[in-house]
């Protein structure tokens, strides 16, 4: 293989960095330095609603803390840039009027209203009626007037009504897929951004990428990416779809939050080591020995050969994770390494400098400080369901209440005091409790006692990832959520914020 190999990772800054994206990243790198190649990172934010940038600085962040350095990017520029996606919008724009004058897409003029009134008939009748498809054969004159004039509309691929798609995947050989169960998938939206398909095609050719490696949830997209490439007169690249991370139940469903850690911060603030994470993670797709898991990442990209990846779907086990960093810390660290990697981690003078505070106010002797400041040092403070009690409410009614709070949480865009606080007090008011009932839980949840330093303090310095943990943890300990339960309990959000 020639060292013009080029790949990418493309994350969407819309949320934690999650261990799939570093899973797929560190998968990438290794086949981009295995051939001399280019590993280019390139941020997907056309989602306009849910990207922000503390989110693009989290997983630009994550990755460096792993070791695994891009070539081209946001941060380090290139011949290719620039490298976030809502600033390529011209691109995509000129592909979508392209694809228009070829006849290979269309206008799609339906209303909002009219698509919601389309679905509910669809689930109702449990049938699919190709809702896309009215205006797909309206004549170019009137499709064009009616743009002019302003008229709202997407713009949809013309996918082929009968036949089928053949693809071939680097790891799976050849797939097939029916046209006829392939939508017209949209590639504008009508405020002129464009879909993750047309972007991602559009910004794989212009920028040279010559492997597509990523998850295999991205396989039934394939057959639009394919067409678009012919459509455009370009030469796809090789596909290479990995097997996606499963969660260690007896299912192996796939890998989530709400039965595993997912943010890479989390691991960080949580004491694994960054050469442990990626070793780990490398035995997603690759088989040791016994006794042989160890091994640098550059050992990796030496023996690194994709096609050797296994397709059995990697199950994640934090409890072989720890054992993992239990050797690393035991045969890589000499004591003063030890010290210093414990400073970095969370004994650094700027940490201790924001606990303190928090701690004297309720410190009789100095050795009271151990006991207090514990929960500050700990991944898992395995909360008492005991203690995870409000007054006037069953057991059921706080595990719906604890999910809520994560959920309100999880959609905090800047982890300050100010938000914490704001978030807090509304969950408070909305389920019209006092506070110091409603934090009761709270404190359990996040200190493992039911009274410990200031609540949103502490949060604080914990940071979102153990904080959010923490409360998933403390519903799992009071029971969980079933299914059924779930959706009971999102509708139930939804009506707290109907306003």
């Amino acid at each position: 293989m020639t060292s013009n190999v080029r790949v990418r990772v493309a994350p969407s800054p819309t949320g934690d960095p999650h261990i799939g994206t570093a899973y797929q990243a560190l998968f990438n790198y290794a086949f981009a330095r295995r051939h001399g190649g280019q590993f280019v990172l390139r941020i997907e934010d056309t989602d306009r609603e849910r990207s922000h940038v503390s989110s693009e600085r989290a997983i630009l962040d994550s990755l460096r803390w792993l070791g695994l350095q891009w070539d081209e990017g946001p941060d380090v520029g290139g011949p290719h840039g620039p490298y976030r996606q809502s600033e390529r919008l011209e691109l995509y724009q000129d592909a979508a009027y392209r694809l228009l004058e070829s006849g290979h897409a269309y206008r799609d003029f339906m209303t909002r209203e009219e698509l919601q009134e389309l679905r509910q008939r669809e689930q109702a009748n449990k049938t699919f009626e190709h809702y896309e498809r009215r205006d797909r054969d309206l004549p170019s004159e009137e499709s064009e007037a009616r743009a002019a004039a302003g008229e709202v509309h997407t713009v949809r691929l013309k996918v082929p009504l009968d036949g089928e798609c053949t693809l071939q995947d680097l790891l799976r050989g050849e797939i097939r897929r029916e046209w006829a169960i392939v939508d017209d998938q949209v590639l504008l939206k009508s405020d002129g951004f464009p879909t993750y398909h047309l972007a991602n095609v559009v910004d794989d050719h212009e920028m040279g990428i010559t492997h597509v490696i990523r998850g295999e949830e991205w396989i039934n997209s394939v057959p639009k990416h394919l067409l678009l490439y012919t459509a455009l007169g370009w030469e796809p690249p090789v596909f290479c779809h990995l097997p996606l991370l499963r969660n260690n139940d007896a299912n192996k469903t796939k890998l989530s939050k709400r039965k595993n850690p997912t943010s890479i911060h989390y691991f960080r603030d949580a004491g694994f080591l960054a050469p442990c994470l990626v070793n780990y993670l490398a035995l997603m797709g690759i088989s040791r020995a016994e006794g042989e898991e160890k091994m640098a990442l550059g050992d990796f990209v030496d023996d690194f050969d994709l096609e050797d990846v296994s397709l059995g779907g990697p199950v994640f086990d934090i409890d072989k994770l720890r054992w993992l960093n239990a050797r690393y810390i035991r045969e890589d660290l000499s004591p003063t390494a030890l010290r210093e990697a414990l400073r970095e981690w969370a004994l650094s003078d700027e940490n201790l400098d924001r606990i303190v505070p928090l701690a004297q106010p309720r410190l009789q002797t100095l050795s009271d400080w151990g006991h207090l400041t514990a929960f500050f040092f700990a991944d898992d403070v395995a909360p008492d369901p005991e203690l995870l009690t409000l007054k006037g409410k069953e057991p059921a009614e706080i595990v719906s209440i604890l999910q809520i709070v994560t959920w309100r949480l999880e959609q905090l865009r800047e982890w300050n005091l100010e938000a914490l606080e704001e978030t807090l007090r509304d969950c408070c008011d909305r389920f019209e409790l006092k506070m110091r009932d409603f934090t009761r839980p709270l404190y359990v949840a996040i200190s493992g006692s039911a009274s410990s330093t200031p609540l949103f303090d502490s949060m604080l310095v914990l940071g979102p990832d153990l904080s959010r943990m923490r409360l998933r943890r403390a519903v799992d300990a009071l029971g969980g959520l079933s299914k059924k339960r779930l959706k009971a309990t999102e509708k139930q959000m939804q009506a707290l914020w109907r306003d």
